[in-house]
């Protein structure tokens, strides 16, 4: 076979013309001043040319963008793992959740893993590990949110170990606390994995008005064998933005994070007590009013089970015209300042009822302030009470 070599296409110095020996040619006097500039600069009509930051929460462009000759994007580079999910090989940047990769690689099945804790535009917290795993060699299941791939990971998510746990967290969740309002995926995993709350007995006698928030932490009172142990306490209303309904509190933690360094960095809420009597708290506390709280209502986004929502949703229910079938949601841009947040405008019967953001929004990450939350009134010009 005959090869045609090109030279200097192996990084090999040229040989001299004279001497045919690599190494003795004489360097020439290269291009004048500016000469080759032209050709550094993008052609009429093109984008920029170089290193572009990729929005790291937005979504990965397709093949007809990268082939466009557009500006290359790119992230951060990283090493690709190798594991298998479910016996089924699939490569994934590494640093990549197991949940990440079963969102990106897995089969439709393998991405709905439940989840309660997690969001896609919050650090993991890790709480309620309803999103377990099975990791070959790992001795106990796994929470998929926040356990990092590693080469040669065999990951299982079908078996009757993972099942029965995801089981068994829905069910003692459902047990305590109103899910009634949580969200249609997590109603449909309760039925998926057959949650009987039932089986726990009726529930015991709600607490009376701030009962649970003076419990000595970690005391928790043995139960009477008759009911089941549960969170009922009558919902808080102290402010004209959003209301506190705690009996429907998993203890998520995501609240407390919108509030603290995952958003807005105010810390006006932590968790408090221990146990079965942990809860979520004002410092000292106080009512909101009183507390840190510049109600941006990030906690109010991130809340899975409706224990956060807003006075104009609650307002609805309790008069019986929350009407969610008929919702119908708009996408603008808040005009309160030039930062640009994407807003989704939740409309029912003529009637903007909540403003949330996109999580993937590389502006506002799915976080808000209080102007473009609750700064909707004044679209509908709605009379005063």
């Amino acid at each position: 076979m005959t090869t045609t070599s090109v030279p200097g296409a192996d990084g090999a110095p040229e040989a001299d013309a004279a001497t045919g020996r690599p190494g003795t040619e004489t360097p020439g006097p290269g291009p004048a001043a500016g000469e080759r500039t032209a050709e550094l600069r993008p052609p009429a009509g093109r984008g920029p040319v170089g290193v572009t930051v990729a929005d790291p929460a937005g979504s990965a462009p397709g093949p007809a963008e990268r082939l466009a000759g557009g500006p290359v994007l790119l992230g951060p580079i990283r090493r690709t793992v190798t594991l298998t999910l479910d016996g089924t090989e699939a490569r994934v940047p590494e640093g990549t959740t197991i949940l990440e990769a079963l969102h990106r690689e897995g089969t439709p099945e393998q991405a709905d893993t439940p989840t309660l804790c997690w969001a896609p535009n919050m650090d993991p917290v890790n709480a309620c590990r309803v999103c377990v795993v099975e990791v070959e060699g790992s001795r106990a299941l796994v929470p998929s949110c926040a356990r990092r791939c590693e080469d040669g990971m065999e990951v299982r998510t079908g078996t009757e170990k993972v099942r029965h746990s995801r089981r068994m967290v829905l069910e003692l969740l459902a047990s305590s606390v109103d899910m009634d309002r949580a969200s249609a995926d997590v109603q449909r995993w309760m039925g998926d994995y057959g949650v009987d709350p039932q089986r726990y007995g009726p529930p015991a006698p709600p607490a009376a008005a701030g009962e649970r928030d003076r419990r000595h932490a970690g005391h928790h009172r043995a139960p009477d064998g008759s009911t089941r142990a549960t969170v009922a306490q009558p919902v808080k209303i102290d402010n004209d933005l959003y209301v506190r309904d705690y009996s429907r509190c998993i203890m998520c933690y995501k609240c407390v994070n919108a509030c603290g360094t995952d958003a807005q960095f105010t810390f006006a809420i932590a968790a408090a007590g221990r146990g079965f009597d942990a809860r979520i708290a004002t410092e000292h506390d106080v009512e909101l009013p009183g507390s840190a709280c510049v109600y941006c209502g990030n906690c109010i986004g991130v809340c899975p089970t409706g224990a956060l929502v807003s006075v104009a949703e609650y307002d609805r229910r309790e008069a019986g015209r929350w009407r969610p079938d008929e919702e119908t949601v708009t996408t603008t841009i808040c005009a309160f300042c030039g930062v640009g947040c994407n807003l989704e405008l939740h409309v029912q019967q003529g009637e903007i009822v909540n403003v949330t953001s996109p999580a993937d929004h590389s502006v506002a990450h799915g976080h808000l302030c209080i102007k473009g939350r609750f700064g909707f009134r004044h679209v509908q010009n709605l009379p005063e009470g």
